[in-house]
């Protein structure tokens, strides 16, 4: 099992999350809430209004997600699913734990219990530069205020 953090619309209560509880796509088991140890950007990007991290540590915010436990099978489709390599980039990063409803063997609870666990988070190195210059988010909701609602690939 693989540890993976999720900033965007594979979220509860988000566009996509549907495809996390879609045992058929292989197990992901919620194990908590948390948020990225460093500060990255955050921004809700293109005409189909997606989130990207950018990867660029120390700038932007402490990004807010969830933090789940993997299966080989669910991390190969979250490659696919997240246009890993090309769209965004599966990387390990430290996630400070916010709230911990994992359960799992001595070694979990420990790094839980020290607050930081190591995640594989889909952040992007691929974007235009442009980027850059939009608005910071610190959480990710597809209905906030920023009034940029994301669109479903079924609807594109």
């Amino acid at each position: 099992m693989a540890r993976v953090f999720v900033y965007g619309t594979l979220k509860k209560g988000q566009p996509n999350y549907k495809h996390m509880i879609n045992t058929a796509k292989g197990l992901a088991k919620f194990q908590g809430r948390g948020r990225t140890v460093e500060k990255y950007p955050l921004v809700i990007a293109g005409k189909y209004n997606i989130p990207y991290m950018l990867n660029i540590p120390g700038t932007g915010h402490h990004v807010a997600g969830e933090i789940y436990s993997v299966d080989d099978q669910m991390l190969q489709f979250l490659d696919e699913f997240e246009g890993c390599p090309d769209m965004y980039q599966r990387t390990l990063m430290r996630i400070e734990v916010v709230e911990w409803e994992g359960k799992g063997g001595a070694g979990e609870g420990r790094a839980a219990a020290e607050g930081v666990v190591e995640c594989f988070v889909y952040s992007t190195m691929t974007y235009p530069p442009e980027w850059v210059g939009l608005p910071y988010h610190d959480s990710y909701d597809s209905s906030g205020k920023h009034g940029l609602s994301y669109v479903l690939r079924e609807s594109r």
